[in-house]
């Protein structure tokens, strides 16, 4: 919005420069001719002197502002004493007698507005108008309306079209059922719902989900976004939440969405004055949901990754009454996800997408749309019109470690070092037994790190055990164990290693309760901050705690690590060749240095 509002600022800056040129102009224009209109000014002594010699030929008396006229064709204006016509009654017969013709007018208002001052106001006034009329294109920012209504025609995206979401979609389709056929769920006493919400992390597919509905549903549908609602000019965001439920009421039954609900229906609270309009629009989307006003058919949908800052007077029954999480698909929702995108590009029928959606855990829906689409752009880079499973894999590491950086370049002892912290983090997460198999090992620089141990789980895992926990712990150390047993040296490319370590201990002794001898107490306040709310002897115990299960898991990846010198030996300088290992060639280096 700020974008957009220093862009019309900058137009209505250059409308209001040129406009104001043209003002000054016209205004010097109308000076100009007053000035050439204006009759000479004379001193009063000249006019007695020409009323002496006959000079003068007519007079014009309007007050003590005297204009003459000579008998030459010439004209000038004098100013008399004060009262001098007036006190000499001679004055006027004086100039009968020397033929001199006479005309008095009214003296000037000196209070009255000059017209040329009227016009340039005028003037100014109205092209600034114009110009705010442009700026805005011929609407009132305050009556703009922002709500849009999809086409039926237009909406082509369906139920068949969202994946992985099943438990959401058919709230979701009950719901479109219900506006169909309300007759059915009334027969017993049932009422639709005023409102359902959309929970759940970024691109998982709440918005998609809502476009289906509106493919779907043979009722009106009306859509904005939260932001819609929150502008600069006070007021602005009720009066369109009052236009919204108004347009929303034309129809006998009707679908109202609004995206990012967030954006407006932060908690009430706080004192600063910036939250007054905000407020104010959260206040009328309360009453307009459920107020007095009859809201017979109208079912609002709303959509949020952020539940925990909505107003809590939003979530009550009979506004939102009901919450839909739309969570991260499994596997079975992530392969019928690509299916889907599968279907727009050209992939070759070997490809096994269930085994594509083995090796992608956690991806969210959006996630899995871009992997498909990094595929077939690798595809096209290497020459194909077809998308394989090698471009598969390649995307998946483009998404999970970055993008290779190739133009990087690392000396030679930067890349042994690479080579054998890689090599100690593989061989310590390969015998480990709680550990995730091992996908792939590779010294190319990929995102921000010159190396990358990946790990694929086998299936989607919600919790996690203190033996995997300490396990992740044992594989980070693995890297700073190697560098120390053989080269003899510690370096600064463990410093992620360590710091994620340090985070998964410290969870485990105060989020997870691990901890035996600090047992089963949560360290930890609401508000994330670490050691809020403990004793110093606590915190210094908590410490001493996290300290115990690093070092124990430092202990362990240097016994494997010194007990398996050939592995991680061969397996480096193997690296040094090849750059990349997979699953398979990690297996068989292993098999040869048992």
């Amino acid at each position: 919005m700020f974008g957009k509002w220093t862009r019309r600022s900058t137009l209505l800056v250059a409308i209001g420069a040129a406009g104001l040129l043209l003002l000054i102009a016209a205004a010097l224009f109308i000076v100009r001719r007053q000035a050439d209109a204006a009759p000479v000014r004379a001193a009063f002594s000249d006019l007695l002197r020409d009323l002496d010699r006959g000079a003068v030929a007519g007079i014009v008396i309007s007050g003590d502002e005297l204009d003459f006229t000579r008998r030459d064709g010439t004209t000038a204006r004098t100013t008399a004493p004060a009262n001098y016509v007036t006190a000499n009654p001679d004055f006027i017969p004086g100039l009968a007698r020397k033929d001199v013709r006479i005309d008095v007018k009214a003296p000037r208002d000196q209070s009255a507005y000059d017209y040329g001052a009227v016009l340039i106001a005028v003037l100014f006034v109205g092209t600034l108008g114009f110009a705010l009329y442009r700026m805005n294109s011929g609407r009132i920012p305050a009556l703009e309306n922002k709500t849009r209504a999809a086409d039926r025609e237009a909406s082509t995206v369906t139920f068949d079209d969202v994946a992985g979401v099943d438990e959401a979609k058919e709230e979701v389709r009950e719901l479109v059922d219900f506006l169909r056929e309300p007759g059915r769920f009334a027969g017993i006493g049932g009422r639709i719902p005023k409102g359902v919400l959309l929970v759940g992390p970024p691109g998982t597919g709440k918005t998609l989900l809502a476009r289906s509905i509106a493919g779907e549903a043979r009722v009106p549908f009306l859509f904005a976004s939260g932001s819609d609602f929150v502008e600069m000019y006070a007021g602005v965001g009720a009066s369109r939440i009052r236009k919204l439920f108004k347009d929303a009421r034309r129809h006998q039954a009707c679908i109202v969405f609004i995206d990012e609900l967030d954006a407006v229906g932060r908690s009430r609270g706080g004192t600063s004055l910036s939250h007054e309009e905000r407020e104010q629009t959260l206040n009328q989307l309360l009453v307009e949901m459920d107020g007095f006003a009859p809201n017979q058919g109208i079912v609002v949908i709303a959509a949020t990754n952020r539940p925990d800052i909505l107003d809590p007077a939003l979530l009550r029954p009979g506004r939102f009454d009901r919450q839909v999480t739309v969570g991260a698909p499994d596997l079975k929702g992530r392969e019928q996800i690509l299916r889907i995108h599968a279907k727009k590009v050209a992939v070759d029928d070997r490809v096994d997408l269930r085994q594509v959606a083995r090796g992608t855990p956690g991806f969210s829906g959006a996630e899995l749309a871009n992997l498909v689409n990094e595929a077939a752009l690798h595809a096209v880079r290497s020459g194909r019109q077809i998308v394989t499973g090698g471009d598969f894999d390649q995307a998946r590491d483009k998404v999970l470690m970055g993008a290779e950086r190739k133009s990087l370049t690392m000396s030679e002892h930067e890349r042994v070092t690479c080579a054998y912290h890689e090599s100690g983090h593989a061989v310590v997460a390969a015998l480990l037994p709680h550990a995730d198999p091992l996908h792939k090992v590779t010294i190319i620089p990929r995102g921000r790190a010159l190396g990358v141990t990946m790990q694929l789980p086998e299936g989607d895992r919600h919790t996690h055990t203190r033996e995997f926990l300490e396990a992740q712990i044992a594989i980070l150390m693995g890297g700073r164990v190697a560098e120390e047993i053989f080269l003899r040296q510690m370096t600064s490319g463990a410093g992620n290693d360590i710091e994620r370590s340090t985070e998964i201990a410290r969870r485990m002794v105060c989020e997870f309760g691990m901890s035996p001898n600090l047992g089963p107490l949560a360290y930890r306040q609401a508000d994330g901050e670490r050691g809020a709310g403990i004793s110093e002897s606590t915190a210094q115990r908590v410490d001493e705690e996290v300290r115990e299960i690093v070092m124990r898991g430092y202990e362990t990846a240097r016994q494997i690590v010194d007990k398996r010198r050939a592995a991680v030996r061969a397996m480096a300088e193997e690296l040094l060749v090849v750059e990349s290992l997979d699953a398979e060639g990690i297996r068989e280096i292993l098999g040869r240095s048992a």
